[in-house]
């Protein structure tokens, strides 16, 4: 009995010094695990944190480039509209873009053209109506009138464009389509109000 009771002691006493001085089961330092405990999670490494400061930053820095950015569209769109007005081939639309396209704008803008007349001419004629009396009727006849002469003057246009143009142009065959209603939308344009700008003044025909 005394023997046995010796030997409880000493297993008594060899468990009390492991559960205090003893290492965890997994092997891991007390101080680390308490260090993490504390942070929450684990220390980034090396490659993390140099991604996280290669990141690029958002604020100043793209308002600026944003504003830039919207700085030079606004300069190339105003590029495009005088390169447009002023018969730049870069800025003008597929219609009006070709040699032929231009010498019939520039020969149209050198002539004076019954039609260019046809809007103050219209509204002349709005105005007529509202004198009483026979006036009234006559205006009808008169913008009729003057509506028949505007189209005859854009045939007789396009006439003579057929032969300068194929003079100019190696032959009739040479000739671009759809030339004469080209022109005569263009004659039929009040002239400061014509796109692309005439580029020409009046009585300078082309060669």
């Amino acid at each position: 009995m005394h023997a046995e009771r010796s030997a409880s002691r000493e297993r008594n006493c060899v468990a009390k010094k492991d559960s205090a001085g003893g290492a965890p089961a997994d092997g891991q330092p007390e101080a680390d695990r308490q260090a993490q405990l504390g942070k929450g999670r684990a220390t980034p490494s090396r490659k993390q944190s140099q991604a996280a400061r290669a990141q690029p930053l958002v604020g100043g820095r793209d308002k600026a480039a944003t504003k830039a950015q919207r700085q030079q569209q606004a300069s190339a769109r105003e590029r495009a509209r005088v390169g447009m007005m002023q018969g730049d081939e870069r800025y003008l639309t597929v219609r009006d873009r070709g040699p032929q396209r231009r010498y019939v704008r520039d020969y149209v803008d050198a002539r004076w053209s019954v039609g260019e007349l046809l809007i103050p001419a219209m509204l002349l004629v709005l105005l007529m109506t509202f004198i009483p009396g026979p006036i009234q009727v006559y205006s009808i006849f008169i913008i009729w009138g003057f509506l028949g002469l505007a189209i005859l003057d854009a045939v007789l246009l396009g006439v003579r464009l057929k032969g300068k143009l194929a003079a100019k142009f190696g032959g009739e065959e040479k000739v671009q389509r759809g030339f004469r209603w080209y022109a005569a939308m263009r004659a039929f344009q009040f002239r400061p109000l014509r796109m692309p700008k005439p580029q020409v003044k009046r009585g300078k025909f082309p060669e």
